[in-house]
């Protein structure tokens, strides 16, 4: 898989693309990543990137001629283009698993009050972190690279995803380590039995109960079976 990002801030992206899992990543081939300063593609002897914005208002505009510079050849190349931007489909889970079957996708990293909306032409989608505002898509970015890399054959241990938080449509069940007993909280005793039957029971319901606390709307969507609905009832019912 290859990732390149369009910023023109690439200090921010370029260290955490060579740290922990992601770094990991491309160290054993499995991942490629491409950091393109905007600023190279800047006019005039200042390297400009932004302009006032037609019709007046706050704050400046990234011009379309610097964009569309960096961001052609990358699709041209083959690459799905991707603006992160707060108007745009909200990252989840399911998101993430798609993005990751895609051999080569472009990130475009937008700044200040944002791009010419003619740079649009050139986007495949637009993604979006979250219901709130950052001062530029580096963030976003590199939250969107950590979620979709993980994901890529060989990264990390499949079942080591298969059981995240929204990949089941729940909330993970709860995990415990080394001691038994802490400060007089232990561990479940279920964890301990060695019995994996028993065990795979708890966890699945730990899951609905957590979901159930504290995002009951993932229910709605989740693939629940009949022994999931009774068990479901039966908090409902102690509520």
């Amino acid at each position: 898989m290859r990732i390149d990002v369009v910023t023109l801030f690439p200090e921010l992206i370029e260290l955490p693309l060579r740290t922990s899992i992601v770094g990991r990543a491309a160290e054993a081939g499995l991942v490629e990543f491409g950091v393109h300063d905007l600023r190279e593609h800047g006019l005039g002897r200042h390297r400009s990137v932004d302009d006032y914005p037609y019709g007046g208002g706050a704050g400046m505009v990234m011009r379309p001629e610097p964009l569309f510079a960096a961001i052609e050849p990358l699709r041209a190349a083959g690459a799905q283009v991707i603006l992160l931007d707060p108007a745009g489909e909200r990252l989840t889970d399911a998101l993430a698993r798609e993005l990751a079957t895609i051999p080569h996708l472009a990130l475009v990293c937008g700044r200040y009050e944002g791009i010419d909306e003619r740079v649009r032409t050139l986007v495949d989608r637009e993604v979006s972190i979250g219901d709130y505002v950052l001062t530029g898509g580096e963030l976003p970015a590199l939250v969107l690279v950590d979620a979709v890399v993980r994901l890529v054959p060989g990264v990390i241990a499949q079942a080591s995803h298969e059981g995240d938080s929204f990949a089941a449509g729940l909330l993970e069940h709860p995990q415990y380590t080394r001691p038994e007993s802490f400060r007089d909280l232990p561990v479940p005793p279920v964890l301990l039995s060695g019995h994996h039957g028993e065990v795979e029971r708890w966890r699945r319901g730990e899951a609905l109960r957590r979901t159930h606390a504290r995002r009951p709307d993932l229910l709605e969507e989740a693939e629940l079976t009949a022994d999931d609905r009774a068990f479901l009832a039966g908090l409902d019912a102690d509520s």
